[in-house]
């Protein structure tokens, strides 16, 4: 094809031609088709400068073209996960064939950072990002979790100018939360109905879809009554009365929503473990021992698999009732990781009721649709030539997505970058630090507090020192001080400073390193609580782990009386956390604002 020809394709399908767009064609020849919709047996696929040159491809190969063999695979569009929260890691979607995220909550900066670097055509290396940006949430609410400080809303009357604000900073669409906690979840502040309504009106007078992040069916019903786009999650339970699930479905067909069940983040919320992702050599060499960390927590402490029966209900009937249904994996939490998840999203969909070809769509077309995302999510001339390319036929057995080929960026192949990434892992592997972590032998009394007025000690690890919340732009001070030895020969160490306001999730107070370096993972497994001593100004304090590849730490509260008093806490507590990929234990006063002071002594890491 000559170059004014590809102009041509290339400025009917909306995209930028720039230098790397015109490397040379592409045909995938004698392939079985997924077009994002329907499955075509045998077609050939010509492909170049970033676009579908032709979809049904019957000519000679065009001269200069490299031509890759289709017998016995499938070629699909890059899938889209639907909701993720895409903080980090932008290149690791690619690699497991996840070209675009719709991501429901990130950093303003790099959002638009993406979005100049999409407009110029100068997004090959990483997967594309639509997004929400700041969602819409309420002082103390879901959201403002996360250590750095966010605009929130307070009330209705203020809809419209909090929702243009987003919009001046570039969101594609406003994300609004309605979450008060529960399942295992902290507790958090909401956004009443009436405010959510106004934020509904208020995007849509600016053109703007208004999803909305909700946990009970309660909450589904009433956002969907008040003109919701779209539900991002459904909701944790046991199961409910058909006729709930079936007239939650006819709600959501009669306003015309579309729903994304999120099932990753809900399996990791029953605390269920579908670990054939890592099981499969395949997927697992392109992650880093810290990548695997965060695929292998869980927010819930024990099993409880009955939560995943009310959404299993409630997609079968969104299914029969024509409902658009959306492939979102919640990549950025606990017990998801970005790109792999996408291929525990398919199946997990299948398993409550779609077809294989439906639960395809359901991460190509139907939310290039539902997002407006424009030619990509489907295979046809003049799409985007994000592809993805497997072994087998996904149509029958969705779990053949996993068995990649080949992807595609903006008509450039990815392998190069698989290559080395697998490369990079096995050579860390080779190197001596297994994916789990340094495994550790723990003191014979499970002792890690050795304190002195000389030395904050431990038998192992880097020892004890402060932790705040600067980090995270915030202003908390804390001063660990050695105090006189207790009758037993323990020395405590006095924790004490001020919490200062600004942060909704500020923290200080000190932190015990089992590394060698401070944050490196090792693997306490061999303990299953955290036993220590505590007194102070009677006020409640948190105990906190942290793991490798987990952005969040895992928290317990604990008060501090005037008198001596022993406090155990099983590693269980801390939601969301594998002790076997262990970074950090800390114990910290915070998120309230003032002074504080208490004291610990003979901590101890213990079997039971």
């Amino acid at each position: 094809m000559n170059t004014t020809a590809l102009k041509a394709v290339l400025a009917a399908a909306g995209f930028t031609l720039s230098g790397a767009v015109l490397a040379a064609a592409t045909l995938v020849q004698d392939v079985r088709v997924f077009d994002g919709k329907h499955a075509h047996q045998r077609r050939s696929v010509l492909f170049e400068g970033g676009a579908i040159v032709d979809a049904d491809f019957r000519g000679s190969v065009p001269q200069g073209a490299r031509v890759v063999p289709g017998a016995g695979r499938t070629l699909l569009p890059g899938l889209i996960d639907a909701h993720t929260h895409a903080f980090r890691d932008h290149d690791l979607p690619l690699l497991f064939g996840v070209t675009t995220q719709v991501d429901m909550f990130t950093g303003v900066p790099l959002m638009q950072e993406m979005k100049a670097a999409m407009k110029a055509g100068k997004n090959a290396g990483r997967a594309d990002m639509f997004s929400a940006g700041t969602l819409v949430t309420a002082p103390g609410g879901h959201g403002t979790q996360f250590g750095m400080a966010i605009p929130t809303l307070v009330r209705a009357q203020d809809a419209q100018a909090f929702v243009d604000a987003r919009i001046a900073e570039g969101s594609d669409f406003i994300k609004i939360v309605m979450e008060g906690g529960g399942h295992g979840m902290r507790k958090f502040e909401t956004l009443d109905l009436a405010t959510v309504k106004a934020v509904i009106g208020a995007a849509h007078r600016r053109g703007k879809l208004a999803v909305v992040h909700v946990s009970t069916e309660r909450d589904a019903r009433a956002v969907l009554e008040a003109g919701a786009d779209g539900l991002v999650h459904l909701f944790p339970g046991e199961a409910i009365p058909q006729e709930r699930a079936d007239s939650l479905a006819r709600l959501a067909r009669a306003k015309g929503a579309f729903v994304i069940p999120t099932f990753t983040v809900l399996e990791s919320m029953a605390g269920t473990r579908e670990d054939d992702l890592l099981r499969d050599p395949r997927l697992a060499g392109l992650l880093d021992g810290e990548a695997q960390g965060q695929l292998k927590a869980r927010y819930g402490a024990t099993e409880q698999p009955a939560l995943l029966a009310a959404p299993r209900m409630v997609t079968a009937a969104l299914r029969r009732a024509g409902v658009p249904l959306l492939a979102g994996s919640d990549a950025g939490n606990a017990g998801t990781q970005y790109g792999i998840s996408m291929h525990r999203e398919l199946a997990a969909l299948v398993e409550a009721g779609l077809s294989p070809a439906e639960a395809l769509a359901a991460s190509t077309s139907a939310p290039a649709a539902a997002f407006k995302l424009g030619r990509r999510g489907c295979v046809a001339t003049g799409c985007k030539a994000d592809l993805l390319l497997v072994e087998g036929d996904p149509t029958t057995d969705i779990t053949a997505t996993r068995r990649i080929v080949e992807v595609w960026k903006d008509g450039e192949s990815v392998n190069p970058m698989r290559d080395a990434k697998r490369l990079r892992v096995a050579q860390r592997q080779a190197g001596g630090t297994p994916p789990g972590g340094a495994l550790l032998a723990l003191p014979p009394d499970g002792r890690i507090s050795l304190f002195s007025e000389a030395k904050l000690g431990s038998p192992f690890g880097s020892g004890w020192m402060p932790t705040t919340d600067a980090i995270a732009g915030g202003k908390s001070t804390t001063v660990l001080a050695a105090q006189p030895a207790l009758g037993d020969g323990q020395v405590p160490l006095a924790i004490s400073g001020s919490i200062a306001p600004g942060l909704p999730y500020a923290w200080a107070g000190a932190a015990f390193m089992p590394g060698e370096r401070p944050m490196q993972a090792v693997d306490l497994s061999a303990a299953k609580l955290v036993r220590f001593k505590v007194r102070g100004d009677g006020g409640t304090y948190r105990a906190m782990m942290m793991a490798q590849g987990v952005a969040m730490p895992g928290y317990a509260s604990f008060t501090a009386g005037p008198e001596w008093a022993e406090v155990s806490i099983p590693f269980s507590a801390f939601r969301g956390i594998d002790p076997a990929q262990a970074t950090m234990i800390g114990f910290t006063a915070g998120p309230k604002a003032g002074a504080y002071r208490f004291e610990i002594a003979d901590v101890r890491l213990l079997e039971r």
